[in-house]
């Protein structure tokens, strides 16, 4: 869409790295026709590891799943590796592109992970049961940021509340219709962050979630 037009105003939703990714300059001046919200920053990869390892106690080898075809993915899948360096985690990468590669990543991953961060990514989303039985029969527990990955299945996400960022996404709108520029609108990152944990798949897993963990969740599913 950026291509397409230097002059219509643009405002996206969803940017895993608005910077980085190219569509703006930065982030607090985008300098352009394009504002809007990002879902995050490297502090937010941190807080998923440290509630992973809340949960998988003695966590010491962390699997990365990614489109290795997908920009975005590949920017985070590179975030997680340093966020896990810093916590003396050992981190492998399960790299996809296709359907047909979930299945043999998994396959390779025997042994060498005790729990795996999913990048979400329309790949991913496409394939969710197939990962999540995939995780389960592999004895791996899962960390997502997009909460509809957990009620497909997987153990735990943290991330941006989606409803929440498209309604300030609104609010962009409305200033832009106001007269507004999208050069002068500043992107603005997450507020409201959800945790969400799906019990029935610690069960299965085998794992006791801690109390305090599930008293500050903010749902869980049974």
């Amino acid at each position: 869409m950026k291509q397409a037009t230097s002059v219509i105003p643009i405002v996206f939703a969803v940017a895993v790295d608005p910077v980085d990714s190219g569509l703006v300059a930065s982030l607090a001046r985008p300098g352009g026709n394009v504002t809007g919200l990002s879902m995050g920053s490297a502090d937010v990869i941190g807080k998923r590891l440290e509630l992973l390892r809340e949960v998988v106690l003695g966590l010491r080898r962390l699997a990365i799943m990614a489109n290795a075809g997908y920009s975005a993915t590949v920017l985070e899948m590179n975030e997680v590796k340093n966020a896990a360096r810093m916590v003396s985690l050992d981190a492998v990468t399960l790299e996809i592109q296709r359907t047909e590669d979930i299945a043999p990543g998994f396959e390779s991953l025997r042994g060498s992970a005790q729990a795996l961060y999913v990048c979400a990514d329309p790949l991913v989303s496409s394939n969710l049961a197939r990962i999540n039985t995939l995780a389960l029969g592999a004895r791996l527990p899962t960390m997502h940021g997009v909460q509809e990955y957990v009620e497909a299945g997987g153990l735990m996400s943290y991330g941006a509340n989606f409803p929440d960022l498209f309604r300030r996404a609104a609010e962009f709108v409305n200033k832009i219709l106001r007269g507004a520029q999208p050069a002068d609108i500043p992107v603005e990152q997450p507020t409201k962050f959800d945790l969400v944990i799906n019990l029935t798949t610690a069960k299965a897993l085998g794992i006791t979630i801690p109390p305090t963990l599930l008293a500050r969740a903010d749902k869980v599913i049974e």
